[in-house]
C-alpha cells in the first residue's frame, strides 16, 4: 500500500468539487458544500479494537459513511481528519509507532477513496521523539498531509510534559523548519482526571489543558522560537480570552526575553477553531482577543454532533463576510494543500 501512495502522490485533501454557497447566516437551511471542517475525527477500525476500553461510544459508532452522512448534511465540503482521542501513546514506542502509521496510512487512503472531501491532520508518536521525526517526514513527504496533529500534554515515566516542555523541541523544531500547522487537541492530563468526581473533566479539563499548554508555550519562549509554525487550538483556544490579563500580571520575570514581541503578539497570531464554542458568550471573548481571520470553523465531530456547530454559527453575531471567512476561506489561506476551487 505504501508503494501504491508513493506512485500516486497521495495527497490527504484531494480536489474538492468547485461549489459555492451564500453566507450560512442569510440561508434557513444548508444546500451546497461549503464549509471545511478543521476539527473532524475519524476512528480507525484496527484502532478501535485495540483500545475498545479507551476509546469513547462516539469513536466505537464511527464510519467514514456516517462521517460523510452528516457533512452532507450540513453543507460540509471538506473536513480535515485528526485521530479520535485518546491517541496512540500508552508508554510503548513500537507500539505507538505503528499504530500511528496505520491511522494515518487508513485515513489518506480514505481520501483517495473520496477525492475532495477529507483531508488530514497525522498522529505522531510523541513522546517518542524519534517515532515522530520519522512520521513527520512520512507524513509530509509520502501522504502529503495538510499539517500534523499532536495533544496539548503527554505523560511518560517522567510525569506530564506539556508542549514547551524541552524534550519536544527536536520535534518542534522539525516542524517550524517545515513550516507546518499543527493541531492541537486538548487530553486529560493525569494528575487532574480525577479533581472534581462529581463533574466531568470533558468540563472542566478539557478548555483547561488548552490553557495550560498556551501558556507553557509562551512562557518557555516556544511561541516566540517556533516562529513559523502554525498552531490551531481547538474549543476556542479553551480559558485563554478569559486567562489572558493574567498573563500580563503574574509573567515571569524574563517574559521580554520569551516573549519579545509580546504576550498579546503572541495569542492574536495563534489560529483557534470554534468547536463546543458556538455561542454569544464564547465567541465575544474569542473575537475581542483575535481578529476573525484567526477563527477556523471546527465540529468536533463524531463526540459532538457536526450539526450542532453548523447551526449554532447562524446564531452569532457575525457578519456574512465573517461567516464565510470562519466557515470557509480561513481555512483555504491557512492550509494551501486544500482544494482551491
Amino acid at each position: 500500500m505504501l508503494s501504491g501512495f508513493a506512485a500516486m502522490g497521495v495527497s490527504a485533501a484531494a480536489a474538492i468539487i468547485g461549489r459555492s454557497s451564500p453566507a450560512l447566516a442569510n440561508a434557513p437551511t444548508v444546500d451546497k458544500s461549503w464549509l471545511i471542517d478543521v476539527h473532524h475525527h475519524f476512528a480507525p477500525p484496527s484502532y478501535v479494537a485495540e483500545n475498545r476500553a479507551r476509546v469513547s461510544p462516539a469513536a466505537l459508532d464511527w464510519t467514514p459513511q456516517k462521517a460523510l452522512d452528516a457533512m452532507d448534511a450540513q453543507g460540509v465540503a471538506t473536513a480535515v481528519l485528526s485521530l479520535a482521542l485518546p491517541g496512540v501513546w500508552f508508554g510503548d514506542a513500537e507500539g505507538a509507532r505503528r499504530t500511528s502509521r496505520a491511522c494515518n496510512d487508513y485515513a489518506a487512503n480514505l481520501a483517495l477513496k473520496h477525492p475532495g472531501r477529507f483531508g488530514l491532520f497525522p498522529v505522531i508518536p510523541l513522546p517518542d521523539t524519534e517515532g515522530s521525526l520519522r512520521e513527520i517526514e512520512y507524513s509530509f513527504d509520502v501522504l502529503k498531509a495538510d499539517g500534523v496533529g499532536v495533544l496539548t500534554s503527554y505523560t511518560d515515566d517522567s510525569g506530564s510534559k506539556w508542549l514547551g516542555n524541552p524534550a519536544f523541541a527536536p520535534v518542534f523544531e522539525e516542524l517550524n523548519r517545515r513550516k507546518a500547522v499543527v493541531f492541537v487537541h486538548p487530553t486529560v492530563a493525569n494528575c487532574c482526571q480525577k479533581l472534581l468526581p462529581d463533574v466531568s473533566p470533558l468540563v472542566s479539563e478539557i478548555p483547561e489543558d488548552t490553557t495550560r499548554a498556551v501558556t507553557n508555550l509562551m512562557f518557555t519562549g516556544s511561541l516566540a522560537r517556533f516562529r513559523d509554525t502554525r498552531f490551531i487550538f481547538s474549543h476556542g483556544g479553551g480559558d485563554v480570552p478569559m486567562v489572558m490579563g493574567r498573563m500580563h500580571d503574574y509573567a515571569p520575570k524574563n517574559i521580554a526575553e520569551v516573549a519579545p514581541n509580546g504576550i498579546d503578539y503572541e495569542l492574536a497570531r495563534l489560529f483557534y477553531d470554534i468547536a463546543g464554542t458556538a455561542y454569544r458568550p464564547a465567541i465575544a471573548a474569542l473575537t475581542t482577543l483575535v481578529p476573525t481571520t484567526q477563527i477556523l470553523f471546527g465540529s468536533d465531530n463524531p463526540f459532538v454532533p457536526l450539526e450542532k456547530t453548523a447551526q449554532g454559527m447562524k446564531g452569532l453575531d457575525l457578519s456574512a463576510a465573517d461567516l464565510q471567512a470562519i466557515g470557509r476561506d480561513n481555512a483555504l489561506a491557512l492550509l494551501p494543500t486544500l482544494p482551491r476551487n
